[in-house]
């Protein structure tokens, strides 16, 4: 394998996608959307998409993190066809491939120690090349190589080609050519016999069949080596995409600094799935001018030829834009689920709304409030006023209602509307007329009303219109509250 190697494959094959995530930490907003396109590209061709946990890292690899993976796969609704797939519970077939390859002359027993390894490297780099493993104990033809230590374990390594060169057509850069040169001899097994994560990763896709593998941009220096040995087993090769990262809105790679990025902070802060599926697949792919679309829509149009060669930038204030929309087209029902336990943590009280009705129903009230807020959390704020006795302020109600230049107009309008209220259909459709006759009445603007009706009943100065609001707390709780103040 000296020469050139372009990398092609067969488009005639069913597509193969998969989510290969390292369980050391949550599922970050860059790998949610990589497992999106991997997923979307599977659907989008009726293929398959597979689920796979690289949990070769015994220090780091965690089942919490195993957990918190699956959790926000889940969360987003991004289902997989086969797995999830332990690499951990693969060791025997990595350990088989190796044995194979040690026979095929592809891969080879070095016995440096890690020690030797860097002195090599370190004697390179004072040379000014690029620092590697001289390749000590690679078998050549006609090559003596140094008696074997007796008090060694050996690694395996890959017998990386020493001339050419590894191009492949990648999907969202374009032609990437590496020369081998570049590359050394791949450590593939560990002294214990443990296998590394780039020879995992391969016996992976290949075992497994993947035709496309979708992933960040910084496996980019990975993918050499990988097709490489891929070659060495004679194994059908994927297609390739790397996307480039996430930035936060200062350029920098995407941190903690910047906010939430475990993409399960986003539902507790009161984010939908379907916000975040839209905002996500909006960073780093296109369909015209679309912004907001379903998730059936983003499989029905998404391709690789639109993923974006730049790096995206995250901005909070478009994704609340975008939960704002589905919020919006959220059934209402589905949204008191999610707001009804941050309310009650507030004080809510859903139970008989003061001794004298049932407390408003939660969904009529989301349907009011939902229009103008951008997460769950906003909505469950902004709805308390119905659940909670009211503290009006009183220097408020002296101004609006008490103060001797008001309370001569506007007192005897209130037992005018509270005497209606005692027999007016109890809906908006009725009680906006009625409260326009009391105006009329008694001479009085909308204002001179609906401000201290607004305190009594609850405690606020700003409220969603007040015939509405009348609406949803019902004769009984409006009446029992006027009358503390008439």
């Amino acid at each position: 394998m000296t020469a050139s190697t372009s990398v092609t494959t067969s488009t005639s094959q069913p597509v193969r996608t998969r989510f290969a995530p390292s369980p050391t930490g949550y599922l970050h907003l860059g790998g949610a959307r990589t497992a999106l396109f991997s997923w979307a590209y599977a659907r989008h061709f009726g293929g398959t998409f597979i689920l796979r946990v690289e949990d070769t890292d015994l220090e780091r690899s965690t089942p919490e993190a195993v957990e918190a993976i699956i959790e926000g796969m889940q969360w987003l609704g991004l289902t997989h066809d086969e797995g999830p797939f332990f690499q951990m519970q693969r060791m025997d077939r990595y350990r088989e491939v190796v044995a194979q390859m040690l026979i095929d002359g592809s891969v080879y027993y070095c016995y440096s120690s890690p020690e030797e390894v860097e002195a090599m490297r370190e004697k390179m780099r004072a040379a000014g090349e690029k620092p590697r493993y001289d390749g000590t104990w690679r078998p050549e033809p006609g090559k003596t190589l140094p008696a074997i230590p007796s008090d060694r374990t050996p690694v395996v390594r890959f017998k990386n080609p020493l001339e050419g060169e590894v191009s492949w057509d990648d999907v969202v850069k374009g032609t990437i050519t590496i020369a081998n040169r570049e590359m050394d001899d791949l450590v593939i097994a560990r002294p214990d016999g443990t296998p590394t994560y780039n020879f995992c990763v391969v016996v992976d896709d290949w075992d497994m069949k993947i035709t496309h593998v979708i992933r960040g941009d910084d496996h980019v220096n990975n993918t050499p080596r990988q097709i490489n040995i891929l070659k060495a087993l004679g194994a059908t090769l994927p297609l390739y995409g790397h996307v480039p990262m996430i930035l936060g809105a200062d350029g920098e790679k995407l941190s903690k600094r910047h906010g939430a990025v475990s993409v399960m902070d986003y539902p507790a802060q009161g984010y939908l799935p379907e916000a975040m599926l839209n905002y996500l697949a909006r960073l780093g792919w296109s369909h015209g001018n679309e912004e907001v679309f379903s998730i059936e829509q983003f499989c029905a149009w998404f391709d690789l030829d639109h993923l974006s060669k730049s790096p995206a930038q995250f901005n909070a204030e478009k994704l609340a834009w975008v939960n704002n929309h589905y919020i919006k087209l959220a059934d209402n029902e589905r949204l008191a689920g999610l707001v009804q336990p941050l309310m009650e943590k507030e004080g809510a009280d859903f139970t008989d709304g003061e001794g004298v009705t049932k407390a408003p129903d939660l969904a009529k009230v989301i349907g009011l409030m939902k229009e103008r807020a951008n997460t769950t959390h906003e909505i469950a704020a902004a709805a308390m006023l119905f659940y909670r006795l009211p503290t009006p302020d009183a220097a408020l109600l002296d101004q609006h209602f008490h103060a001797e230049a008001v309370a001569a107009t506007v007192k005897p309008a209130f037992a005018d509307f509270a005497e209606r209220c005692k027999t007016v259909e109890w809906n908006k459709a009725a009680l906006a007329p009625m409260i326009k006759e009391v105006l009329t009445a008694h001479s009085l603007k909308m204002p001179q009303i609906a401000m201290p009706l607004r305190l009594m009943l609850t405690g606020q100065l700003q409220t969603p219109a007040i015939d509405m609001v009348l609406e949803l707390f019902g004769r009984e709780v409006v009446l029992n509250r006027l009358q503390k103040y008439l």
